[in-house]
């Protein structure tokens, strides 16, 4: 997937909030869950994409977000990663309100870490793709589980 540029999504030079200021609020929102934080990182890969990535465990599920630094035109790095580590407290936070009312597990669903490392939004793809070809074909849900299909 080719990523927007960080110029042309909210929250890009809108705050002189510091990165970890942001991903210690999200931190606190997920200990205010009931969560823990056990390790957030800023990297790179050997292409030169950048991400934050937080992992925690709340109620025994333990998940893992990654949330990348969007490329950005003019070079300004330092807003780029300003804005991520923004919109990740932002996902953070609407998980966290979203988690009170539908519980964590629905919440913070595709950043659930299964025993494999991938978390269930990386699983998902594959997985899911072996039906796609059942659903244009107008086989149901009801049909498969009575083995039809």
């Amino acid at each position: 997937m080719k990523l927007p540029y960080a110029e042309d999504i909210n929250y890009f030079r809108t705050s002189k909030v510091s990165p970890d200021s942001w991903i210690d609020n999200a931190a606190t929102l997920i200990e205010n869950l009931g969560g823990k934080v056990y390790t957030h990182a800023f990297g790179v890969n050997e292409r030169g994409a950048s991400a934050y990535m937080v992992m925690f465990v709340i109620g025994g599920d333990e998940f893992k977000l990654v949330w990348p630094v969007l490329p950005c035109k003019a070079g300004n790095e330092v807003a780029a990663k300003r804005q991520a580590a923004t919109l990740l407290y932002h996902d953070v936070k609407a998980r966290c309100l979203t988690a009170l009312i539908k519980g964590t597990r629905e919440a913070f669903f595709n950043y659930l870490l299964l025993p494999d490392g991938r978390t269930a939004a990386e699983a998902s793809i594959p997985e899911l793709m072996k039906f796609v070809p059942l659903v244009f074909s107008g086989v149901g849900i009801r049909q498969l589980e009575e083995g039809g299909g």
